[in-house]
């Protein structure tokens, strides 16, 4: 579990991009240390899944939260930073937005993830607009029922 891309648990069907969001999740589990689920994390947040976990982190830009403990603070923050980009990008939850394994590979190599990083920024940001935009309109917003004011009524028919 964890492992599944969303599409794959919705209709049993797999692709060569269903296997590319599972390869995303496995580099979260190398660089963070811990497991694609995590029912310990609750005590503490609100996300199980490391993916959610992950995501909050870089949005808050706390690399140094994401990265395992056990590296004692040994290794490269741009190799980590690399590997955190493909990862995300790997793991989005539309197969026709996640690379394939050919393009993770150049972008592992160094070929091409700045350009598909800032793509993917502009996408979350605006779908995180949106979704807050939605949350304010029905959160006693524009459709409210306590946001109604009185009509008159036709008579009688």
């Amino acid at each position: 579990m964890g492992h599944i891309a969303p599409e794959y648990l919705s209709t049993g069907k797999s692709s060569g991009r269903t296997d590319v969001f599972g390869y995303g999740i496995m580099l979260l589990e190398l660089v963070t240390g811990q497991r694609a689920i995590d029912f310990s994390r609750l005590e503490e947040e609100d996300d199980v899944l490391l993916l959610d976990h992950v995501k909050k982190l870089e949005r808050e830009k706390r690399l140094d939260a994401i990265v395992d403990r056990n590296l004692n603070k040994n290794y490269n923050i741009q190799e980590v930073e690399m590997m955190i980009k493909v990862a995300l990008l790997c793991t989005q939850a539309s197969p026709e937005d996640r690379p394939a394994m050919s393009e993770v590979v150049r972008m592992l190599e160094g070929e091409g993830l700045a350009e598909r990083w800032e793509e993917w920024q502009h996408v979350e940001v605006t779908r995180r607009e949106e979704y807050s935009r939605l949350q304010r309109r029905f959160d006693l917003g524009e459709d409210s029922l306590y946001n109604q004011s009185a009509i008159e009524l036709s008579g009688g028919r």
